[in-house]
């Protein structure tokens, strides 16, 4: 949950082209007794990930990102860049990668799906309304470095599952995108720049009652309720290192420097601020594990000059770090690996976890979605 897929997913490649990813699709499946069947395709995990087992690899070829369960956790919801189309759409598919639906309007550039409470309705964020074809990143200038494009003509949307009924739920002149909701089912969290910021907002389910959640200039994002409702995790910014100037000189220019993110947790309310990693790397994609005690992301914090990101769990109080994954492939002629694990999700229950990953990919900087069984 970036600016998009493509920009996720070029910063995540390596730090020198980039530093995070957001990526998107081509699927398969694996067996769930009661799904069709689907290639899903099984792997082992990587020595070290003693946390994974059953790893199972439901999409093949492309760039895919942001899975997300469903509330009854029979579907997952995802974007992706496959086929015709030059820009992520959304998707849904079953959690062995069989029924793959595009439920997106195929127009513009969308990011960022969820499910509403109940699974009736989806909820994602699309240009599509500015015209059919994707908004266009500036030409590149080196002398900006690593930057993502937050474009203006991001609202949000609601559909039902099948991809009808597009209804508008969160709209300004500004950008508005990154929404995902409260396993509680009351509140939805986002981010906008309607108050000449990048930051968090709440609304209720139908779009009202807004409460704006932060005010440090910087970029809040990436937002996800705890599995009660009180709490919230995003990523930001150490506040000590903005540089407001250069921070308000790119968003004048819909851009933002996603390089340096530490993880944060606070009350739905807003209240009760506290940053959980500070590590000065790329930490992104945080998600909290069902005990309420833990978090896991993604980070390339041991290797912060690099595009390698890997899956960690912090507890919010100890802060006491545990790698998860260990996939890093050393190329030829290559100085560091640039490899990719990133957006995870728990099943309420914490017996699963969805995420995405280059491991085994056919060409280079395809991303896949996998799920496997969660051991602890």
């Amino acid at each position: 949950m970036l600016e998009n897929t493509t920009g996720v997913r070029g910063a995540m490649g390596a730090l020198a082209i980039a530093i995070f990813v957001m990526l998107a699709v081509t699927l398969g499946g694996c067996g769930d007794k009661d799904a069709d069947p689907a290639p899903a395709v099984a792997h082992e995990p990587m020595p070290g990930e003693t946390h994974l087992s059953n790893l199972r690899q439901i999409t093949f070829g492309g760039e895919n990102a942001e899975a997300y369960w469903s509330f009854d956790e029979t579907q997952l919801i995802f974007q992706a860049t496959v086929g015709r189309f030059t820009a992520d759409q959304i998707y849904t598919m079953k959690p062995n990668g069989s029924a793959l639906k595009l439920v997106s309007t195929g127009k513009g550039r969308t990011t960022c799906a969820y499910f509403l409470p109940g699974d009736k309705r989806i909820l994602y964020a699309s240009t599509h309304a500015a015209g059919d074809a994707p908004p266009k990143s500036p030409p590149f200038d080196r002398s900006l470095g690593y930057v993502w494009s937050i474009w203006n003509s991001y609202d949000i949307y609601t559909a039902k599952p099948d991809g009808s009924d597009v209804q508008v739920l969160a709209s300004s002149p500004a950008y508005d995108a990154e929404a995902t909701v409260s396993p509680a089912g009351d509140r939805i969290v986002f981010t906008s720049t309607r108050d000449g910021d990048l930051d968090l907002y709440s609304m209720a389910i139908d779009g009202s009652d807004v409460k704006r959640l932060t005010t440090a200039v910087g970029y809040d994002g990436g937002a996800f309720f705890s599995w009660d409702g009180k709490k919230i995790v995003w990523r930001a910014p150490n506040r000590d290192d903005v540089d407001v100037e250069e921070t308000r000189r790119l968003l004048k220019r819909e851009l933002v420097r996603p390089s340096k993110l530490e993880i944060w947790i606070m009350n739905a309310d807003g209240s009760g601020k506290k940053m959980i990693t500070n590590n000065g790397a790329a930490n992104f994609g945080p998600f909290w594990h069902p005990d309420g005690k833990r978090i896991i992301f993604a980070s390339n914090m041991h290797e912060p000059e690099s595009g390698n990101f890997e899956l960690y769990l912090v507890d919010i109080e100890t802060l006491k770090t545990e790698r998860v994954t260990h996939f890093a492939r050393k190329r030829p002629g290559a100085r560091r690996s640039d490899d990719f694990d990133g957006f995870p999700m728990f099943t309420r229950d914490g017996k699963r976890l969805v995420f995405c990953s280059n491991r085994h990919n056919d060409k280079p900087n395809e991303t896949n979605v996998f799920v496997a069984d969660w051991r602890d």
